[in-house]
């Protein structure tokens, strides 16, 4: 008698773990399953490369304590965040090391607008960055539009109130602006040149700079 309800009890635990383990099985595909939808326009292999590497973030937290369990699942999910929160870090990170690599300023300026979407640092570092290559691209279409502009394109000194004066970077379109004087004459083609090149160059690890010290602070979870 005392055989049978020890066997009884055997087969109820044994039955009691395996619904737990099915449970915690349930409900981390069902969390990596909508975190996956979200991934879409991710490159497939680094997509799935992500979910696996959950898959086993998720299985060790939820085994800290020994058997995985489904209340162990749901303290590991809770860690994590909704899928759709974590789906948009992981995008996110994923355009940044794109941007890291190719050192476009186009596709640094989509990172950065990404960013700039999450916290006030990134917007910061999107007007910082806009600015940089915007001043850089003035200087290096002034210097490409000397030859076809050569009495307007420029930086001219203008007369502004009776004892002051601005100065204005021209592109060259329309007139000769009056009472005005060109400052560096032919030399605005090199000195534009190296002058925008170097905004560019000067910007670009700038922004890289940023984007490093940002995805390094946010590491996310890894198997």
């Amino acid at each position: 008698m005392m055989a049978d309800d020890a066997r009884e009890k055997d087969d109820a635990r044994e039955k009691d773990d395996a619904r737990q383990k099915d449970d915690a099985r349930h409900k981390t595909e069902a969390y990596l399953g909508r975190l996956r939808q979200r991934l879409r326009g991710m490159d497939d292999q680094d997509a799935r490369e992500i979910i696996e590497e959950l898959r086993s973030h998720i299985r060790d937290k939820a085994a800290a304590s020994g058997e995985v369990t489904a209340a162990g699942v749901d303290r590991a999910l809770s860690a994590l965040g909704s899928p759709e929160d974590l789906a948009s870090q992981y995008m996110t990170d994923d355009l940044l090391a794109r941007a890291e690599v190719s050192r476009s300023p186009l596709r640094i300026l989509e990172s950065l607008f990404r960013w700039a979407s999450l916290s006030i640092a990134g917007f910061l570092v999107l007007l910082g960055s806009t600015i940089g290559y915007f001043l850089g691209a003035v200087f290096i279409l002034v210097a490409a539009l000397k030859a076809f502009h050569p009495g307007t394109a420029g930086v001219w000194r203008l007369p502004s109130g009776s004892d002051d004066f601005e100065i204005s970077v021209r592109l060259g379109f329309g007139s000769a602006p009056v009472s005005g004087r060109e400052l560096l004459g032919w030399w605005i083609v090199p000195v534009g040149l190296g002058a925008g090149c170097a905004l560019v160059m000067l910007t670009t690890r700038f922004a890289i700079w940023c984007l490093r010290q940002y995805r390094t602070s946010r590491a996310l979870p890894r198997g």
